[in-house]
């Protein structure tokens, strides 16, 4: 009896300067994940999912929670972005606290969590890292949230037009009350 033989499936590999050089097309926020995915080794929906008490700059590492295989993980958080991302955040808690006053800033908790803890939603350490640009109500609670989004990041890594897309803004420019209302009036 012969079996058949299983094609040899080689990872394909970027050379430091291929990634150099696709890092040096991105800018904002987009860069920012790339930088996490390559140096942490973070898969997509790791990185758009990490939150604020996930990041720990005094050991240098992230926490990946529910990854592959749903298993937590430690991996090292890369020197390079580490004033980035701190500027980063440092602007989204200031956005979050923007939120909070006009009644959103809640996000989903992980399992039974927020059964147990009501308002942890709206906690800054629970808060995504790379938060979404608009704020929806959640059907199930009623709560105006903003959530990661998977989709607009992946959107950000498929289409090499998406690198310059004004997707990118600084968030101090996101949810302004104008658009935060906006949007909230438009889903409610």
């Amino acid at each position: 009896m012969v079996r058949a033989k299983r094609p040899a499936r080689l990872p394909v590999v970027l050379t430091r300067e291929e990634v150099r050089a696709l890092l040096g097309q991105m800018h904002g926020v987009p860069r920012l994940m790339g930088t996490l995915l390559y140096g942490a080794g973070l898969r997509l929906l790791e990185c758009a999912r990490l939150r604020v008490k996930d990041v720990d700059f005094a050991r240098n590492q992230l926490t990946v929670r529910g990854g592959k295989g749903d298993k937590d993980r430690m991996t090292m958080l890369p020197a390079v972005v580490k004033t980035e991302l701190a500027r980063h955040l440092a602007l989204a808690k200031q956005q979050h606290e923007v939120d909070l006053r006009h009644g959103a800033g809640w996000v989903e908790l992980p399992s039974a969590l927020s059964r147990k803890y009501p308002n942890a939603g709206r906690e800054w350490p629970w808060q995504w890292v790379f938060p979404a640009t608009r704020i929806y109500v959640e059907r199930s609670t009623g709560q105006r949230a903003s959530s990661y989004s998977p989709r607009a990041r992946s959107n950000a890594w498929t289409t090499p037009s998406s690198l310059s897309r004004s997707w990118a803004l600084p968030i101090s420019t996101w949810g302004s009350t104008q658009e935060t209302s906006a949007a909230v009036s438009s889903t409610a």
